[in-house]
């Protein structure tokens, strides 16, 4: 496996840009994921309605060539997504999304500053 790139940093060393940074992939990701999904879910949308209007044979071939396409489409969507959050997460070493996490981490930072 490859190494991320990302593992250079290391958290200490982020300040409040690299972690606005990264919220602005984190994002920049959740939109490609979207973009992908989008492409995937309109070419099978097209593959069905062109083989059902379909009167000649091209059509037809266009029509069932574009169904795969839209699969594929979704899947390496998602693989690249997942890929590319896991970097993201190694990179920030995120705190569980609860408010326990949420106290622990406040908690971590008042002791920090005293």
């Amino acid at each position: 496996m490859k190494t991320s790139p990302y593992l250079r940093f290391q958290k200490t060393q982020l300040i409040l840009r690299d972690e606005l940074a990264i919220d602005r992939t984190r994002l920049a990701n959740e939109r490609t994921l979207l973009a992908y999904l989008r492409s995937g879910v309109s070419l099978l949308l097209a593959g069905v309605s062109i083989m059902h209007f379909a009167h000649a044979l091209w059509f037809l071939v266009l029509g069932v060539a574009c169904l795969p396409l839209g699969v594929f489409s979704i899947l390496f969507g998602v693989w690249r997504y997942r890929r590319m959050d896991r970097h993201i997460r190694l990179l920030r070493k995120d705190v569980p999304a609860t408010p326990a996490g949420e106290q622990e981490l406040s908690e971590e930072v008042l002791d920090g500053a005293e």
